[in-house]
Formats: structure tokens, sequence, C-alpha cells
């Protein structure tokens, strides 16, 4: 086997002294130094079956682990023949990509490094193991050797990626209708919860349930002086442990990981927990489960402790949560308005804190729109309820 690895860097390396003595020689790129080589012919054909070719002929650069055919050799047999057919053009695909990464990354830069994302979006290994250099479990052969679109880096073993996550982080990204929740789990810090092993139940609002919140709310959460509102109404939407959507029923409440209250039930025929309807559930996870709302969820003010206006706070926001979640923000605005007008009376509060509310409750009258009328009256009644507490 030595022997072999020898003859195939030296041939390899002899393909290559014709550019090295003349540095105005055109080099080739990737695919025709391997088809100029001889010993990455099944590496070329498979670039040819998966559509990759062009690409990997373009401008780059690239850095490709290249498997020889003694690589592809080693395989079980019968996988290449396989992987060649037209119908498995995507697993191909994925394996090719897996050994291929974006820009120029040599030998002393992958070490340094320890490893590096692949196109496939997993990342391999590069590191010494008894004195060798090793591309996850791959030897490497030769290093650094210069094409015109990259780099090339010859392995004596074909690269499989790891099988995909079915986590439910992964599960929502494959989706692909749930981008501003996971942006918003990440900007939060709370992504590891969605990837973890620990089990947990989410009920995952869609792209279109956050695009409903009125225009700017989104933009202002993922700010990081927004962060701890953020995570709490995210943490809202988060139950430990595997829950069914049959237990949840049956339960009729439970509570999130952030200790507020979540009811469950059938509400005109419709499935719904806090006023949001479920419209899919029991999506099985490898950490999980996700049941799909349409509504995003919002917390209820804290417990006050501060006698009536807090109180009278907490009860307009109790009715009024549900309601918005229900796709009746006119009812939740009216709601709001009544306790605000009640509270801009009160002696309770500071003459500051009434000349607010008047102001909210103007602004909001002015507002055409029932959703950004509800967004403006609760902005009063949160900051109404701090200054309680305060």
């Amino acid at each position: 086997m030595k022997a072999i690895a020898t003859t195939i860097l030296f041939g390899f390396i002899a393909t290559m002294s014709p550019a090295v003595a003349d540095d105005k020689a055109p080099k080739k790129d990737i695919v025709d130094t391997a088809i100029a080589a001889g010993s990455f012919k099944t590496l070329a054909a498979a670039l040819g079956a998966a559509g990759l070719a062009d690409t990997m002929k373009g401008d780059g650069p690239f850095t490709v682990f290249a498997p020889t055919d003694e690589a592809f050799a080693k395989l079980p047999k019968g996988t290449v023949e396989t992987l060649l057919k037209p119908e498995n053009k995507g697993k191909l695909q994925a394996i090719l990509k897996y050994h291929v990464v974006a820009g120029e990354v040599d030998l002393p830069g992958a070490l340094k490094a320890r490893n590096a994302k692949t196109l496939q979006g997993e990342q391999v290994s590069i590191g010494f193991e008894h004195g060798q250099v090793r591309v996850n479990g791959a030897n490497l052969l030769s290093a650094d050797l210069r094409v015109s679109n990259g780099v090339i880096h010859v392995i004596d073993s074909v690269l499989l990626p790891p099988e995909p996550r079915n986590d439910i982080a992964s599960v929502a990204k494959k989706a692909g209708s749930f981008n501003t929740l996971l942006a918003a789990a990440d900007a939060a810090g709370l992504t590891s919860v969605l990837s973890s092993e620990a089990p947990v139940t989410v009920l995952a609002p869609t792209d279109a349930a956050f695009k409903a919140l009125p225009k700017g709310t989104v933009e202002s959460l993922l700010k990081a002086e927004n962060k701890g509102k953020l995570a709490e109404i995210l943490t809202l939407h988060v139950i430990k442990g595997s829950v069914s959507a049959g237990s949840a029923l049956n339960a009729g409440k439970t509570r999130s990981v952030s200790k507020g209250a979540l009811k469950f039930g059938i509400n005109n025929g419709k499935f719904q927990v806090n006023g949001a309807t479920i419209v899919t559930a029991d999506i099985k996870c490898d950490n999980g489960i996700i049941h799909v709302i349409d509504a995003v969820l919002l917390p209820p003010a804290e417990t006050a402790s501060n006698g009536s206006p807090g109180k009278m706070i907490e009860l307009a926001i109790d009715k009024g949560v549900p309601a918005f979640n229900h796709g009746d923000p006119a009812k939740c605005a009216r709601v709001y308005m009544t306790c605000i007008e009640e509270l801009a009376n009160n002696q309770q509060l500071d003459a500051l804190t009434r000349k607010m509310l008047v102001g909210i409750a103007s602004r909001a009258k002015d507002t055409h729109c029932p959703t950004t009328r509800s967004w403006i009256l609760r902005e009063g009644l949160d900051r109404a309820y701090a200054a309680v507490k305060h």
C-alpha cells in the first residue's frame, strides 16, 4: 500500500511539474488536473454524474480533499456504481461537496484551524494521529497541490458525511418556514435548547405568524438590548419533555420552561393554545416534538405586588393576549383601551404616568390598524406596570 501511495504521489506531482518549472505556463483547473493525473478517474466521473464538473472548473477558489481511484475502490462492492445512477444524484452531490471547502486552505492553515466547513455544510477535521496527517479518518497522501482555481490535497479514503440531524433545530431549518423563529432563538441564545439531547416540546410560530406582528416588532426584538424580552417570549413556547397533542389536550394546561401558563383546548372546532391555533401537531424529532402554531404567544405581565393598578393591568393583558392570538386584535385593543382610560384617572398612579397613558390613548385612537393599536396600548400598559412595580 505504501508503494502504491508513493507511486500515486509521484505520478501526480509529475503531471504538475511543467507548471512548476514554467510559472508562465497556464495551470489546469481542478477537474482537468484530476483527469490528467490518471489516478482520479472515479472522482472525475463522479463530478460529471453529480453535475458538479462545471462548478469545479469555475473560478473558485476551492480546496479539494481528493480521493484516489483506490480510495473509491475501498468502498463496499457496488457502492460507486449505485451512486453514479441518476436517481442517486442528490446523495452523490452531498458526498462530493463534503470533500470541498470554499477558498484556498493550505495544509499549515488547515492544521492550525483543525477543521474546515465543507460545501455540504458539515465540517471535516484535520490533524495528526500517530505521526500521520488525517482528514477525518482518511490519511493525507499529498498536500498543497496548486491548480488554477484552488488547491488539492490527496487522501486515501472517501469521506462520508454524517447522517442528517433530526433534532428540533434541524427539522425546523429543513422545513423552511421557521426562519424567523430560528433567528430569534439564535439572538436570544436559545439555539442549544432546540438542538440539545434534553427532550422539549416546541410550540413553533411560522414565519407568517411573526410577520403578522406589528411592523418593526421582530427587528426590535432581535436587537441586543432586547435579548431578555425576546427570551421571555420564546421560552413561553417551550415545554420541558415530549408532550404530544393528545396529552396536552387531556391535561388542558401546563407550564412552559419559563413557568408561563399554557392553556390547551378546542375552540370553535380548532385545537388551540393560549388562543393560537395548532395547525400541525406531533412532528416528532430526535429530541422532542414540534407543534406548529399560527400566532406568536405573548407572555402576560408578571404578578403584581403593588395594589389594584397592577391587578387591572394583569387582567387586561390576560384578556387581551388570547384575543390578539385568536386573530381579533380589535377586541384586544378595546380591552387595553378600557384599562388605560381607567388608569389615566386612577390617583394611585403618579401624574407623569397618568399623562403618559393619556398620550398613549391619543396615539392609539389616531391609528386605524387594530393590530398596531393593540401594540401601542400594550406598550402603555407595560410602562404603567413598570411604574407600579417601582
